[in-house]
């Protein structure tokens, strides 16, 4: 059922009551039309096929440049669900009514895949130029029995054709993004950042340990205790700051250290860096809250609400804010010693969408916020790496601005704050991994309960596996039960991490939670279940086979494919400590195996087919 029309109603309220189009096949039984919405200006376009599933849709207008309206429709089939980068939770299938997205550079990316029940994808597509300000209408139309994507595109501002990459029906989804992935990667616009090896290795937080409680000397030997279980990075987070107390963004703006808690800061960089450990600082450098020693000189500059209490918005279309970004991230570089930051809330940008009650604000040199952004981080990014020349400079994004046009201004990608929440860590992070380019995925900080049983604490590392992991506890006062169990998981992950980062990973269909993912790299392959499911065992693709048990079951079902072959089975618990090491040749089929909930097994192949 939709919402009843009324007599005030403007706007179409489904995409069948839209003005008719011509529509005319485009690839795999999805059609197309293309409008613009400009007098005497038409529209045409062509597809390029690019190989390896891949094609180009590129849309001319005649008659000058103009927004242009790209409608696709494909039957509903078998479907089951549709996937894109702001899906949340609702990773079904929508109704075209309630299907609005719009996203830019900092707020997401105009993607989406549709997908059957047996997880082969139906559309697949992306927009090429991630940058602008895109309105996406997508969902079930009720009229037509079809599945629609509508993009409402801008003209380019070369005054070129805009682009849409399609990839053609693919057996899973994970598989027609990898396709996507791969053609933004050798993009100029979307060159990666440089990645360090200290960007792929685990991280100590001091947000959910501290929050903004937080002192140097505390900071400091949380530090010492991380660099012991592997940690190569610290992140301080929000509280170090002035005005930083409370859990509102009121004080923000000024961005320097508090005096009592941090009385020599570079000091206290020093000596956390003199464990091993890089650093970085989290600053959010859009945020303007009015306690700030600052915010009567850029109050003018700032005068959209946040989306967060207590502040405003400094608006990056405006070169005034650029510039004094870019002075207040830099300072803090080169006063304190870090080596990179971790940068907040730059989704708050889209307070000046181009829809928006603040899209005209007088100052302005650029009217999209995409555009603004993409020119505010270019010019970050060279400052910063003017300070750190040796390639080591660490740049921390987070969801919703992890998409392809961001890989060339942050190296590592963080998904979305999920407190104590190992499913909602595993979904949010596989779902960046899916068009991450060039950034290493980072989960969100764990944290657990200091009384929980050890399976407990494994499971919030085991959700964060596919990626690298961030903890959030106090070090310094863990049980011997308890950190024995992060030191066998973070020893577990280092020595995956080849497989883990930088294998292909097929993870199932969106809308059932990822509960079976299987990394694979050469040889070796890493499948964690997190459900009640057969986990299939390929003897004869691999000789090196980890299998972790997430579930709250003491076991995992296997099938055996492939040749009968002597397999090496050796089990381990939570904690790290051997439950079983024995020799099996299982024959092709279904096998139960005993292995403790938040356990492992590693198979590996001893010799030939029996």
């Amino acid at each position: 059922m939709i919402p009843a029309m009324t007599l005030s109603t403007t706007r179409p309220v489904t995409t069948a009551e839209l003005p008719s189009a011509r529509y005319e096949p485009l690839v795999d039984g999805v059609r197309i039309a293309v409008l613009t919405h400009a007098p005497g200006v038409g529209a045409r376009w062509t597809v390029c096929e690019l190989g390896d599933g891949l094609a180009l849709l590129e849309i001319r207008t005649d008659g000058g440049p103009a927004p242009t309206e790209v409608r696709m429709s494909v039957p509903l089939g078998d479907a089951a669900g549709y996937w894109h980068p702001g899906a949340g939770w609702e990773r079904t299938l929508v109704a075209d009514w309630a299907g609005r997205s719009r996203v830019s550079l900092v707020d997401g990316t105009a993607a989406g895949c549709l997908y059957d029940h047996d997880g082969r994808t139906r559309l697949t597509f992306a927009v090429a130029d991630p940058v602008p300000e895109t309105d996406v209408v997508f969902g079930v139309s009720e009229e037509n029995d079809t599945h629609v994507v509508h993009l409402h595109l801008a003209p380019a501002p070369d005054g070129g054709p805009r682009r849409v990459l399609l990839a053609r029906s693919a057996p899973t989804v994970a598989t027609a993004l990898r396709g996507l992935r791969q053609w933004f990667a050798a993009q100029p616009q979307c060159a990666p950042m440089p990645v360090p090896d200290s960007a792929q290795a685990p991280v100590y937080s001091t947000w959910y340990a501290f929050n903004q409680r937080v002192d140097a000397a505390s900071v400091e030997a949380e530090a010492r205790v991380a660099a012991s279980l592997g940690c190569e990075v610290l992140i301080l987070d929000d509280g170090w700051q002035k005005y930083g107390s409370g859990r509102g963004y009121a004080g923000c703006g000024d961005w320097r250290p508090d005096p009592t808690t941090f009385p020599d800061f570079a000091a206290h960089v020093s000596a956390v860096r003199a464990q091993g450990l890089r650093y970085l600082a989290w600053v959010a450098p859009l945020l303007l809250g009015p306690d700030a020693d600052c915010a009567e000189r850029l109050t003018p500059y700032a005068p959209a609400p946040a989306g967060v209490p207590g502040a405003q918005v400094l608006d990056p279309r405006r070169p005034e804010v650029r510039d004094h970004v870019i002075s207040l991230c830099t300072r803090l570089v080169a006063d304190h010693g870090l080596d990179g930051l971790k940068i907040d809330f730059l989704d708050e940008a889209m307070a000046y969408r181009g829809d928006g009650a603040y899209a005209h604000h007088e100052g302005t040199d650029i009217d999209d916020v995409g555009r603004a952004m993409t020119v505010l981080l270019t010019d970050l990014r060279t400052a910063l790496e003017e300070l750190r020349p040796d390639g080591g400079l660490l740049l921390e994004l987070r969801q919703p601005y992890v998409g392809p046009g961001m890989a060339p201004f942050g190296n590592m990608l963080r998904s979305f704050d999920c407190p104590g929440d190992a499913t909602g860590n595993r979904v949010r992070t596989l779902d960046t991994a899916l068009l991450a380019v060039g950034g290493a995925v980072h989960g969100d900080m764990l944290l657990w309960d200091r009384d929980a049983p050890a399976h407990a604490v494994a499971r919030q590392l085991i959700g964060s596996l596919h990626c690298v992991p961030q903890i959030s506890v106090r070090l310094t006062e863990l049980s011997g039960e308890h950190r024995e169990t992060l030191a066998f998981w973070l020893a577990e992950w280092r020595r995956l991490r080849p497989v883990l980062l930088h294998g292909d990973v097929e993870s199932g269909r969106p809308d059932e939670l990822y509960t079976l993912v299987t990394a694979a790299r050469g040889r070796a392959c890493v499948t964690t279940v997190h459900s009640d499911r057969i986990v299939p065992v390929d003897t004869t693709a691999y000789d090196d086979i980890t299998l972790v048990n997430g579930t709250a079951s003491d076991r995992v079902v296997i099938e055996v494919t492939g040749g009968q072959r002597p397999l090496r089975m050796t089990v381990r618990d939570e904690r790290g400590r051997i439950i079983d090491d024995c020799e099996r040749s299982p024959a092709p089929g279904l096998h139960i195996v005993s292995v403790p909930r938040s356990g492992l097994v590693a198979l590996r192949v001893t010799e030939g087919t029996v």
